[in-house]
């Protein structure tokens, strides 16, 4: 008898056993007692076919609670080393009421006596996982309803509708068997694929790009699946060297029609929309972002503002400035926007902003809870493929210091930051400083403070920290601060 033969019966038994079913007066939960009972026979026939099923099959999978402690038992005696069979596992049921009812030891051996052929425990397993997902989602389905009709203050049905989204995709991708091992050759020739990659897109790049040259030459762009801390003091310019890197990798996805360069979904929980994109707009079209918010532009400025508008309608960069969102719900909707749109980056701005699961009660419980955030943000990387760049915070230790330049030890409520980042980066401008700090009129100090200042106008420096792929150094940029934008030193300076 072929699989497809055996995988046809069982849907055939469970259309009957469901229009039995239809007869009464209830709805039974999807199952299939005897797909159950034809695996687990068939595991105690030949313990190798479990090695078939243990990847997609897990005891809870069992509809029949007898039959996944069965499933249980035959795990841990295969897992030690030892033989699981129906004499071997007899003991162990010998006081189960359950089993007692269906015969006792006498039923372990009925079910390795029943089996015919243990070619189609596959087609069990697949069986028994798609009625598992049936059961979830009618679990799932009834929560909603009973989450919908319970009406409290601190619950919106904004937050029962991302729960379920959240529960939904967890449960589709829970029966994916991706991952393992892979073998040496199939490593080196994904590393080949990306020196080839490198080698062929312009600056050598093997992540996606940030759109500035010096950034991309230190770090080789942003990997996948990294998470990349981007730390500063307030007014360092945090924000906006992570709004010119996700404006310039959209922007060359979109020139280079998706070769290079990447979708971004930005999130915003300082910043609405509309100020990052009028940051972007004032980037775009050389205006003042001051002079755009207070209106003091000309008239030929907004023939600026058209072409410019024309070139954002192209870039896949898409903001979601929802405050206060939780670490759950910032992975349900990137993962929305990689299903709806694509995605291939994620900037946080900022992680500190972010809410654990949890409710915050002590610093103690905040230290867990960005601890929780930093974890959630690296899943995130890992589990889309993509990098994640997070804005954070720093504590005010470095106002303490006569060098103001940030080190690792000085970011802010968790060690857990550093530990799980793979790139950290500070963004440094002593411009900023060395102007509250001008010394007397006349003295040698003011000449040394207006030499410094010349010196350090309009630069700004991106410390790296941390790369847990490549070396650590100093990256100097040029800021303008009217358009918020940094860019390389030699477009600037020549």
């Amino acid at each position: 008898m072929s699989s497809d033969t055996v995988f046809k019966s069982i849907v055939g038994a469970q259309a009957t056993a469901f229009e039995q079913d239809d007869n009464l007066h209830y709805r039974v939960s999807p199952h299939n007692q005897e797909a159950e009972q034809g695996l687990l026979g068939a595991i105690l026939v030949n313990n190798a076919t479990y090695e078939k099923v243990s990847d997609l099959l897990k005891a809870e999978h069992f509809y029949l609670p007898v039959h996944q402690r069965i499933y249980t038992a035959i795990s841990q005696f295969i897992e030690r080393g030892q033989t699981a069979s129906p004499v071997t596992l007899k003991g162990y049921f010998e006081k189960d009421d359950d089993l007692s009812e269906l015969g006792g030891g006498v039923y372990l051996a009925d079910l390795a006596a029943s089996v015919i052929s243990v070619i189609n425990a596959r087609d069990y397993a697949q069986t028994i996982y798609e009625l598992f997902m049936r059961r979830e989602l009618i679990s799932l389905g009834e929560d909603i309803v009973n989450d919908a009709h319970d009406l409290r203050l601190e619950s919106s049905a904004t937050d029962t509708i991302e729960q379920a989204e959240s529960r939904l995709f967890s449960l589709a991708e829970s029966g994916e068997t991706t991952g393992g091992f892979a073998s040496l050759r199939d490593s080196v020739m994904v590393s080949i694929e990306i020196a080839e990659k490198a080698f062929k897109t312009k600056g050598h790049v093997t992540g996606y790009t940030t759109g500035l040259r010096d950034m991309d030459k230190q770090l080789g762009g942003l990997h996948p699946s990294d998470l990349v801390i981007l730390a500063g003091r307030p007014s360092m310019g945090k924000t906006a060297l992570a709004t010119n890197i996700a404006f310039n990798s959209a922007r060359i996805f979109a020139k280079s029609g998706g070769k290079e360069g990447a979708r971004v979904g930005f999130f915003s929980l300082e910043m609405s929309a509309d100020q990052l994109a009028t940051r972007i707009l004032a980037d775009v079209a050389n205006i003042s972002s001051h002079a755009i918010k207070q209106g003091n532009i000309k008239q030929e400025d907004f023939q600026n503002f058209v072409k410019a508008s024309q070139q954002l309608s192209q870039v896949p960069l898409y903001i979601d400035d929802t405050p206060a969102l939780t670490i759950g719900a910032v992975r349900t909707r990137a993962r929305r926007l990689k299903r709806q749109h694509g995605l291939d980056m994620v900037v946080v701005d900022y992680l500190q902003l972010l809410r654990g699961s949890g409710s915050r009660q002590s610093e103690a419980n905040r230290v867990n809870e960005v601890s929780e955030i930093t974890r959630g943000l690296k899943a995130i990387a890992k589990e889309l493929n993509i990098p994640v760049l997070a804005l954070s915070q720093l504590s005010r230790a470095v106002e303490q210091r006569e060098d103001k330049r940030p080190m690792l030890s000085d970011l802010r409520e968790s060690g857990s930051i550093e530990q799980d980042a793979d790139v950290v980066m500070f963004v440094y401008r002593e411009e900023y400083y060395l102007h509250r700090s001008e010394p007397d009129i006349g003295t040698d100090k003011h000449m040394k403070w207006q030499e410094k200042c010349e010196r350090a106008l309009n630069i700004g420096e991106c410390i790296v920290a941390k790369a847990r792929h490549g070396p650590i150094g100093t990256v100097r940029m040029h800021f303008d601060g009217n358009v918020t934008r940094f860019s390389d030193l030699d477009e600037v300076h020549g």
